[in-house]
C-alpha cells in the first residue's frame, strides 16, 4: 500500500505505519471529523472479537474522515461501535451503495449534496488485464469551479445553494455560507496489478488529477487523503523469510495511471449524481445536482449527442 496527501487538514489514522511497512492492515473504514476515535477502537475491537488478532498484540488501523458538520449534528456523536460492527459484518462483493450513504451521509461537494462514490477501468489484455477500483467520500469545493466533461457545470448553474429552510427566508442563504476552500475527499484506489509501496504511493498521487479535472482546489482547509493498495502479492506481509514478490515493471505503470485518473473523476461524478437533495442539522437544505439541468449544460457544449 501507499498513501498521499493532497492537503492535510484532515486524518486518516494508520499511515505513519503504511508508509513505514509498505502493508495495508485490515479494512478501511471512513467517517466524519469527530468519530474517527470510536470508529478506529470499534475495528480493533471488531477485529478481536473475529480472531483475526491471534498473532498480533496491536493493531493500527486505517480510518479516514471528512466533515459533516453542515447536515450533521457533528458534535452529538452519534455514530457509535455498533454503527462500525453493523458496516463491518455487512461488507459484501458487489455493486457499492452511492450517494448519501455511509460515511457519505452529511457530506457536501461544490454546494450541491455528496456523499459515496465509485468507479473502475478495467486494461485490455495488452496492458495485462488488470483493473482499478476507485471509492471517494466527497465533501470539498465551492460551486463556481466545478467542472463536468470539461464543462463549467458550476457557472451555469449558480443558483441552488445551500440554504435554511424555508429557503425564501430571511436566514437562508446568509445563515448558510461556508468558508469557501471548508471540505475534504478521502479516496481509496485498488487494484490487482502487482505493485510494490513506492508504485502504490505513485497511483495515490494520480487520484490528485482526477479531483483537479473535476475543480478541485485543495484549499487551505481542505482535508484531501488518498490510499492505494495492490491486493496481488497476498502472501507477502505472512512470509517471515525471504518473501516472493511479483512487480509490475515501471514501463508498464502508465495506463494505470490513467485508470486512476479517470475512475477518480467519474466516482465524483457518481456520488453526486446519486445523492439526493437533504434538510439536515439546523434546517439546512443542500440540494442534489439536477440531472436535467446538468444534461442541457452537456449539450449545450457538444458533450452529449442531441
Amino acid at each position: 500500500a501507499g498513501w498521499f496527501t493532497m492537503n492535510g487538514n484532515g486524518e486518516m489514522t494508520g499511515t505513519t505505519w503504511v508508509e513505514e511497512s509498505g502493508f495495508l492492515w485490515g479494512p478501511v473504514l471512513i467517517t466524519n471529523t469527530h468519530s474517527v476515535g470510536v470508529v478506529r477502537d470499534a475495528v480493533i475491537e471488531w477485529a478481536l472479537r473475529q480472531g483475526r488478532l491471534l498473532h498480533d498484540e496491536w493493531s493500527l488501523p486505517v480510518v479516514a474522515e471528512t466533515w459533516d458538520g453542515g447536515l450533521n449534528d457533528i458534535n452529538g456523536f452519534h455514530v457509535t461501535k455498533a454503527d462500525a460492527w453493523a458496516a463491518l459484518d455487512s461488507a459484501h462483493g458487489g455493486p457499492v451503495a452511492e450517494g448519501s450513504v455511509g460515511g457519505g451521509t452529511g457530506m457536501i461537494c461544490n454546494r450541491f449534496k455528496g456523499g459515496i462514490g465509485t468507479a473502475s477501468r478495467r486494461l485490455g489484455a495488452d496492458g495485462g488485464g488488470y483493473t482499478v477500483g476507485v471509492l471517494v467520500q466527497c465533501n470539498y469545493g465551492a460551486r463556481a469551479p466545478l467542472r463536468i466533461a470539461g464543462v463549467p457545470v458550476g457557472r451555469e448553474i449558480p443558483d441552488l445553494l445551500p440554504c435554511r429552510e424555508p429557503c425564501s427566508g430571511p436566514r437562508s442563504e446568509r445563515e448558510a455560507r461556508l468558508a469557501a476552500d471548508v471540505g475534504s475527499i478521502i479516496i481509496v484506489v485498488a487494484t490487482d496489478a502487482p505493485l510494490l509501496p513506492h508504485q502504490l504511493k505513485r497511483i495515490a498521487k494520480r487520484a490528485a488529477l482526477g479531483v483537479g479535472r473535476m475543480g478541485g482546489l485543495a484549499g487551505n482547509s481542505s482535508g484531501d487523503i488518498f490510499i492505494a493498495f495492490s491486493t496481488a502479492n497476498a502472501r507477502a506481509s505472512r512470509d517471515s523469510g525471504l518473501a516472493q514478490l511479483a512487480m509490475l515493471s515501471n514501463e508498464r505503470i502508465t495506463p494505470l495511471f490513467e485508470a486512476t485518473v479517470q475512475a477518480t473523476e467519474e466516482a465524483i461524478i457518481n456520488a453526486m449524481l446519486a445523492a439526493e437533495t437533504m434538510t439536515g442539522a439546523d434546517d439546512l437544505k443542500v440540494y442534489a445536482l439536477p440531472h436535467d439541468r446538468l444534461r442541457e449544460i452537456l449539450r449545450k457544449y457538444n458533450r452529449l449527442v442531441p
